[in-house]
């Protein structure tokens, strides 16, 4: 067989298994689409996101890499109601996710804490509430965490505060308290937990 004809059977392989959706994209179609289950959307605004398509990166709202993973959601002020769902912690390639300005409630899902390449993490000005939990201490990539604004209640755990790559992080305008010393990154006035401290000492709570 001639060198060209080779080359060209090479190529229409390639291309073709390139459109047939992997595992990674039916997690990701798995989890998107259990996301969109979860919201009231009065605007209409995630009417692309149709589970039928085999590529969700054709949907409103997602950023893909090009290896077509996932590696953002960004739906800031769309006038969503709903909840985070723990099917967001199949989006393996997730860099930023950023839900901020809208009306989600109950709690943060432990499984955010699968999200090992995810930098930016906004869920400020919403109505989320529950304890935030220690997984999201996981997230060694994280540079910029937002969790202002919400009904968020109890410790801001330390393992948070062992995350290398954080350097911001805001909790203003909730009901918590510091289970450790915070640092500048650390945005928002609580007082110490009652019963112990721990992490970092190098500035005082205010």
């Amino acid at each position: 067989m001639a060198m060209g004809a080779i080359c060209w059977m090479l190529f229409t392989l390639t291309l073709s298994a390139s459109l047939i959706p992997g595992a990674h994209s039916l997690s990701e179609i798995q989890a998107l689409t259990a996301f969109k289950r979860s919201f009231i959307d009065p605007n209409n605004v995630l009417s692309s996101w149709d589970p039928s398509l085999p590529n969700p990166c054709s949907w409103f709202y997602i950023t893909c890499n090009w290896e077509n993973k996932v590696t953002a959601v960004i739906l800031i002020n769309k006038n969503l109601s709903g909840n985070l769902v723990p099917e967001l912690g199949l989006l393996s390639s997730l860099e930023r996710l950023v839900l901020s300005r809208n009306r989600l409630t109950r709690t943060i899902p432990p499984e955010l804490g699968n999200l090992k390449r995810l930098v930016y993490l906004k869920l400020s000005s919403n109505q989320i509430s529950g304890n935030i939990p220690p997984s999201l201490g996981n997230l060694k990539s994280l540079h910029t965490l937002g969790l202002d604004n919400n009904k968020l209640t109890g410790k801001v755990p330390s393992q948070i505060a062992t995350i290398p790559a954080l350097r911001f992080a805001d909790f203003s305008n909730n009901n918590l308290c510091w289970n450790f010393w915070p640092t500048p990154v650390f945005q928002g006035s609580y007082p110490l937990c009652q019963k112990e401290v721990e992490g970092p000492t190098l500035a005082a709570a205010n």
